[in-house]
Order: structure tokens, then sequence, then C-alpha cells
């Protein structure tokens, strides 16, 4: 295999697709036969990504610099303040107690008293800047990293999406964390250990030993515990997502004998998050007591040393007792550091992560507010390749839709009637071609405008915690009660919802009011009317319909025609195409046929080429 003939093109909107000039290759797919090229095209993607991302996290930080500089500033005073138990020790050992002088005590006392009520002062005040920093950093990123994870997981789901908000919320927490102080007083550790140096030399070089023993454990504690955090957390979120499968589809498990299965996969889900949790945990915990007895042992070697020194008329009592209070003080950022190197740890790795999704997911930029655009949709040599694949599911596609015109779109089960329907509403992106509306891009309208002129209904209807009301308004704040009525009496859905505990009151809690596939499904049609959008897109809307359902659709899509309002309706079954002026055909991702339905029925079943057994009376001609 000759990967070096394979080549990167790519296409207008920036989407690189393989090509294949080797004759091995050309009947393997694209991803098992350019595996090498595509693996260190996706690594180099990764890290520009993550690169780009850094840098506007790095921005988002760069705002706070000025309370940074006084958090140091504060860090400054508290730490100079740090000297007054040593100096006080020296004082009272060395003066005091041979001139057993109670007033020099009393004064010392008091001033010992003072500095310490400053130093306390100065760290509260260092605290809560630090939480400040990090609820700002927090407000700064939140609105960001929400559409950032929405957008992806609209197009392609992966872990970044399911931990951004808690990765978000651990940065807030590590900021505002001691391990962050701990950053700042870290660098004071070399001016207690020169002061200690001042006592004596060899005291001096004892701490800096000692210190140095620490330092190996901090940084052999990351590099040994850095893989199972990640581990843990990694498998922590799988297990979560498999348990929120299980219990979304506990109906299902339950009916078909397969809660026994589905245990056996969660508790081995489980047992791989406990068991990287309990070696991260034992490996930290190993460190941190190690580190615990090390510390206490410098100690008192520290004072044996300075007994020593002082029996040898090296140096006074005070200054051992000064220096060995001195080197606590030294090592208390590192000490720190070691009991919440876990914490730290976890974000780090939610800064990379973070970085990854915000570069993956670039910022959009503001768009001029276009007018209410007219229902004409036009799709030109439309390619659109799913998120994560190399194959196009749609090829070349064209078709238009004028004002009043309800479009049905028809073929075979994986055929790209669906990947069709998210292209249209702006969720996945063309690989070439156009999708104008009213003669502009989908990518010239903000993303909630386009939502505002675009309805939706795909085939599985999720609705959110909330009322009947709220659902229907798309979660609006502010909702208003006379839209929400029309929408669901364009919907059919206004006596059924009526029927409901509370109307449109009632509260839709997941798990507590169990709605029918047919209910939900008038209840998204619901949404999807609200606003009084220009387009409609529906996937499969008669899916969970009985009679009564189907002929309210059909109702509703003859009142959009009548309002000049256009739609499409992806379709398995006649009925729903009963409405519909045109078709458009697809098989094999590419378009077969598009016309006026009569026309298009009678030449599928002439050719005997249709897409499914669909005859002109079933399909409601006249």
């Amino acid at each position: 295999m000759r990967l070096e003939k394979a080549s990167l093109t790519t296409l207008p909107n920036g989407n690189p697709i393989l090509n294949n000039t080797c004759s091995y290759c050309a009947g393997l797919a694209p991803a098992q036969a350019f595996v090498g090229v595509r693996f260190e095209w996706e690594t180099k993607m990764r890290s520009d990504h993550t690169r780009r991302g850094l840098q506007e996290l790095r921005q988002v930080r760069q705002q706070d610099h000025a309370l940074f500089w006084v958090v140091g500033l504060f860090s400054l005073f508290a730490n100079l303040l740090m000297l007054t138990g040593p100096l006080y020790m020296l004082q009272v050992y060395d003066r005091v107690l041979s001139s057993e002088s109670t007033e020099t005590l009393i004064a010392l006392s008091l001033l010992v008293l003072f500095l310490y009520g400053v130093m306390a002062a100065l760290d509260f005040v260092r605290g809560r800047i630090m939480a400040q920093v990090g609820l700002r950093v927090w407000r700064a990123l939140q609105h960001r990293v929400f559409v950032a994870v929405m957008r992806k997981a609209a197009v392609l789901p992966d872990e970044r999406t399911t931990s951004g908000f808690s990765d978000l919320d651990m940065l807030r927490r590590v900021i505002a964390a001691p391990v962050a102080s701990a950053g700042f007083d870290l660098p004071w550790t070399p001016v207690f250990f020169a002061v200690i140096f001042i006592f004596h030399p060899l005291l001096g070089g004892l701490a800096l030993l000692g210190a140095g023993v620490l330092v190996a454990l901090t940084i052999a504690n990351q590099m040994l515990s850095f893989r199972n955090q990640a581990a843990a957390g990694y498998h922590g979120q799988a297990a979560t997502n498999l348990a929120e499968q299980l219990r979304s589809e506990a109906e299902s498990v339950r009916a078909m004998g397969m809660t026994g299965a589905a245990f056996a996969r969660w508790q081995q889900a489980n047992d791989l998050v406990l068991s990287a949790d309990m070696a991260a945990a034992d490996t930290g915990a190993g460190f941190s007591v190690f580190g615990k007895v090390l510390r206490l042992l410098l100690q008192s070697a520290m004072l044996g040393l300075g007994a020593w020194l002082v029996m040898s008329d090296q140096m006074t009592p005070g200054g051992m007792i000064a220096g060995s209070v001195l080197l606590g003080r030294a090592l208390a950022p590192v000490e720190v550091l070691l009991n919440q190197w876990p914490m730290a740890q976890q974000a780090r790795l939610s800064w990379t992560n973070l970085a990854a999704l915000l570069g993956e997911v670039p910022a959009e930029t503001p768009r001029i507010a276009l007018p209410k655009p007219a229902a004409r949709l036009a799709v030109q040599g439309m390619t659109v390749v799913p998120p994560g694949d190399r194959i196009a599911a749609l090829r070349s596609v064209s078709f238009t839709v004028e004002p009043g015109q309800a479009v049905g779109v028809i073929g075979p089960s994986g055929t790209g009637k669906s990947t069709l329907a998210r292209a249209l509403v702006g969720v996945w992106p063309t690989a070439g071609g156009h999708i104008r509306l009213d003669n502009a891009t989908l990518n010239q309208y903000e993303p909630d405008a386009l939502g505002r002129h675009i309805g939706y209904l795909p085939q599985r209807v999720e609705l959110f915690d909330g009322t009947v009301a709220q659902n229907i308004s798309r979660l609006s704040p502010a909702p208003d009660d006379d839209a929400v009525v029309r929408a669901a009496r364009m919907a059919g859905a206004h006596e059924m919802i009526l029927g409901l505990p509370q109307g449109y009151d009632t509260r839709i809690i997941a798990g507590q009011l169990r709605l029918s596939g047919g209910q939900l499904q008038r209840i998204g049609l619901a949404r999807a009317l609200y606003g009084e959008p220009v387009i409609v897109v529906l996937d499969e809307p008669n899916s969970n319909l009985d009679n009564a359902g189907s002929a309210a659709l059909n109702h509703a899509i003859r009142q959009m025609k009548e309002m000049g309002r256009s739609v499409l309706i992806m379709a398995h079954r006649p009925a729903a195409i009963h409405e519909c002026d045109m078709l458009l055909v697809l098989d094999g991702g590419m378009r077969v046929a598009f016309g006026p339905k009569e026309e298009v029925l009678k030449g599928m079943v002439k050719n005997a080429k249709s897409i499914q057994t669909v005859s002109p009376a079933a399909a409601g001609m006249r």
C-alpha cells in the first residue's frame, strides 16, 4: 500500500476529504485505506484546536490580571508577616527570658497579636478575591461553553460535550481553593530558606535537602497518579452515561428481561471506575502519608541539629526554635499542593478539555440581523458528510421549495432523509453546495434567528422539564400565551392538552408524567409551529399518530400552505404525503426524482422503480 499517493483535498467550506490514487486501496473504505494519513491529519487538527482554545482561555484569564496582582501584593505582606512568629520566639528565648522583663514580654505579645490580626485579614481578603476571580472566569465562559457544548453535541457528541459544564465548574472551584493560593505562597519559600541559612548554614542545608525531597515527591505523585485520575474520570463519565441510558429505557429493559444483563454491564462499568479510583487513591494516599512522615521527621531533625548547634555555642536557643517554625512555614505551600494534588490534576485536565472544546468549536461571528425571510428554499448541489464520517450521505442534491408548497421526501431507510432534515435546519453543515432561505445562505442568519424562521420536528421528540406551555414556547422565559394556544390548535393538540391534569400548566418531569408517543409527537409539532416559522421540516411526523392524529397533521399542513408557509416532510408512510404538492425521491444519497407528486408517483409505478410500495391511490391522489 503506497500511502504517499493519498492526498487531502479541501472543499470550499474548509472540510478535507481524502483522495485515493492507490489501486490496492480503491476497494477499501477510506477509514481503512488511509488510517495512517487520517490519524496524522486528525492529530494535527486536534493540536491546532487545543492551541486556539488555550489562547481563548488565556485571554479570559488575562482579564483578571489586575486582581491577580492585588492577590500577589497581599501575599507579599502576608508572607512577610509570617516571620512574626519566628521573630517573636527569637526575642522571647534570647532576650525576655534572659532579662526576665515582663513589660517587654507584654509589649511583644501585643505587637504579635496585632500583626497576626493583620495577617488573618490579608488572608481572608485574598481568599475572597480568588473566589471572585473564579466566579468572574465562570461567568465570562459560561455562555461560550454552553453554546460550544450544544453545537458539538448536536453534531458529534463526545466526552467533552458531557464534561464541558463540570470542567468549567472545576476551574471556578480550583481558583477559589487553597491550592491556587499556595501558588502565590510558593515563590516566598526561598525567602524563608534564606532566613534559615542566616541562623546557620547547616540548618539551611538540611531544610533545603528536605524541601528537595518533598518537591521530588510532588513530581512523582503527578507522574504516577495523573493517568489513573484521567482513567477514573473517563470511566466515571461512561458509567454515568450508561446509567442514564438504562434509566431512560427502564421500561424496555424490564419488559424484555434485560435487567440482569443491564446490571452486569453497569457493574462492569463501575468496576472500571472503582479500579481506577482505588489506584489513584492508593497512589495519592501513599505519597501523602510518606510526605507527612517526612515533614515531621524533618522538623525533628531540625530541632535535633539546632540543639547540637546550641550546645556547640554556634547559635542561640531562639534561633533553633525560630528555624524549626520557619521550616514549617516554608514547606506549607508544598504540603497544600501534596494534599490537594488530585484537585489540581483534575483542574489541569478540565483546562485541557475546555481548550480542546473551545478550539474545536470556535466562537460564532456576529451577523447582521436579516429581515424575516419569505418561505422560499433553494438547495443547490448540496453534499452532506455526517460528522465523524468520511462518506457523503447526500451528494449533489438540488431542489427548490416555493411559498405555500408542501414537499414530501421519500426513499428507503438510510437513504439520507434525516440527514437532509438536519442540514435544512442548520444542524449539520454542508460539505459542498448551498442551502438558501430567501436567497441568503443559512450561515448568514444568527442561529437562534434561523431557529425562529424554521420549525423542526425530529423523529424522536424529547420534552424538557417544565410545563407543557413552556415546552411549546421553546423554553421562552416569557412565552406568549396566545401564540402557544395558536400553535397547539394548529397542531391539533389543544383538546388533548386540555385533557391533561393541569392543561397547559401540567409539569413535565422525567419519569413522573407518562405521555404516549402520539401525545409527544403532537406537542412536538406544536413546538415546531410556535412563532409562525416560514419553513417547517417534519421528520416522520406521523410515525406515532393514529388516524385522528394523522388527520390533524394533514389539517395543519393545509393551514400552513394557506398561510404561505412551506413544509418539508420526510416520510415512510403514504398518509404523510397526502397534502404534498411536490415529491423528492432519494436513493443512495442522490436525487432520483423531483416534481409534482402525481407525475413522480406515476413515473415510479411505470418504471417499477418505487422506493417503497406506494400507489397513487394510497398516496391520496385524486
